[in-house]
This record gives structure tokens, sequence and C-alpha cells, in this order.
């Protein structure tokens, strides 16, 4: 078997890269960038340089390859998931393991975008396994600054609950999708084993770094103005907002044992993740 990894220099993808070739397997990875791919994994991988957004680079990366590793993000993940797909089908791959969203249930922004590229795969008619994670503790990084100057986590969440996953826990049920045939056709719901509100989640953060927190709740209009500061796509913007208010809502507040049915262990735990990235949140 021949697997192609995109997204293969972010976090899960490099998870994934690092665990196949812990079994002695060299993977195909498509890349924007040769030289950042050959900085994290040197001639072990065999890098095609492309991206997503270009269907001639990727009919390259996939010629005679027979899965995909497929992770695409923003509002562009239906028409890209759509093109990829088409491409997959054509050059006879196999199946594609889709890094998808946990928030496709709710029918949330971003959720929607991961829907309707599901979809799209399922038309291509190529055979497929969609992990969806639930909330990235990696995501957690954005509250690095306020942490780092003010000691002060800021969110609309209010008292809303969420379960968070560790990148290892994405990076290993997507490699068990890949190396088997077992779980085709399946959807892969996958969280941590607990619900946690942001201020539990700044009591977590304050034990791992040795120093006290705050947690303030803000209104949808201040996190649309703070998220806006940093991301030039309105779409986006809007996206997580929602997904905010959907979690202070109580609609995302749900957990499943996928991780322990597959992987014979309990997800990595949010107090792990947290001692592991302390020195992101210390000055």
């Amino acid at each position: 078997m021949t697997y192609l990894i995109t997204g293969a220099t972010g976090d899960v993808g490099s998870r994934v890269i690092r665990q196949l070739l812990e079994r002695g397997i060299r993977p195909r990875v498509l890349s924007r960038s040769e030289e950042k791919a050959r900085s994290l994994f040197g001639n072990c991988i065999d890098v095609f340089a492309g991206d997503l957004s270009d269907p001639a680079s990727i009919r390259v990366a996939m010629r005679g390859a027979d899965a995909v590793f497929l992770v695409n993000v923003g509002p562009e993940i239906p028409s890209r998931d759509a093109s990829a797909a088409a491409i997959a089908k054509e050059e006879g791959i196999r199946k594609i393991i889709k890094l998808s969203s946990f928030d496709v249930e709710q029918g949330l922004a971003i959720g929607a975008w991961h829907e309707k590229g599901e979809a799209a795969i399922r038309a291509a008619g190529v055979e497929f396994t969609f992990v969806r994670p639930s909330g990235f503790m990696t995501n957690l990084l954005a509250w690095a600054h306020s942490i780092k100057t003010e000691g002060i986590v800021r969110s609309s969440t209010a008292n809303g609950r969420r379960s968070f996953i560790h990148s290892e826990d994405i990076a290993s049920i997507s490699v068990a999708a890949l190396l088997s045939d077992k779980y085709l056709g399946e959807v892969l719901p996958i969280t941590g084993t607990q619900l946690h509100t942001w201020g539990k989640i700044t009591e977590i953060l304050a034990h791992a770094i040795g120093k006290p927190l705050t947690y303030q709740v803000i209104s949808d209009e201040e996190a649309r103005e703070r998220y806006s500061r940093i991301s030039d796509s309105t779409k986006e913007t809007e996206a997580h907002v929602a997904l905010w208010h959907a979690i202070r809502e109580g609609r995302l507040a749900t957990t499943t044992n996928c991780i322990e049915h597959i992987l014979g262990r309990k997800p990595i735990s949010l107090q792990q993740w947290a001692t592991e990235n302390r020195h992101s949140f210390c000055n």
C-alpha cells in the first residue's frame, strides 16, 4: 500500500507521518514547501510539491497511491474535498480517510463545511472513513498571549462544556483507518472522556504552569471583534462565533468511547496536554 498524506506539516498530519514511519512505512506527502517537509522528516518520505487548491498537483501526487489522508480547512472545504475526491476516483485511489469534524452532527458552520465535503466524497464513489474529532486541544494555544501578558482567559462560551482531544489521539485513529479496511464506510466520532467548562480548562492550565489565572466571560460581540483581529475571513469569524454560541447553549456537551474501542486505551487527558505544553503559556 502507498499512502499519501496531506496536511503533512500540520499538527495532526505530521503525527500521522511519524506513526507510519514508526511502522516502517514510507509515505508520500503533498506539501506547499518541500523544504519544510524535509526539515521535519528528512529523506524518509516522498515529497510532492503542491496544494489542495491545485488539482494538477493533487493528480500527480495521487497517481499510483492506494490511500489518502485528506486534510482541508476553512470555507473552501466543500470545493477542495470535491476536487480531491473526483481526482481520487479517476486515479484509482482505494480509500480516502478524511479529517472531518464532530460539529457535523450539529450542522454548525465549520461542521456544515465538512458535511458538504463528506457528501462530495460519498458522491464520488470512493471508499472512505470520516474521522470526526471534537475540540482540538491545540486550539487552546490561542490563549498563550493573554495568559502570558495578562493572566486572563477570555471566552463567550460562559459555562458551556465541551470535550477536547489530543492531536496524537486524532492521528492514532487516522492511522488505524489508513492501515485497515475495518472502518471503511464508517464515521468515527472521537472525543476525550471528560466535558470541561472553559473555567475548568483555565484551572487546569493554571495548575500546569503554576500561576493563577482568571477566566473572563465576554459577549459574542467582543469575541467576534477579537477573533477578527487574527482572521481575514468573515466567514471563518462568524463560524467560530456560532460554535462558541452552540457550546454556551450546551449543544456540544457529548462524549464517545470511540478511542477506547479502537485503540484499547483511554484518550490522552487535557491535564497531560497542559503539562506537555506549559512552556507555551510561560514567559
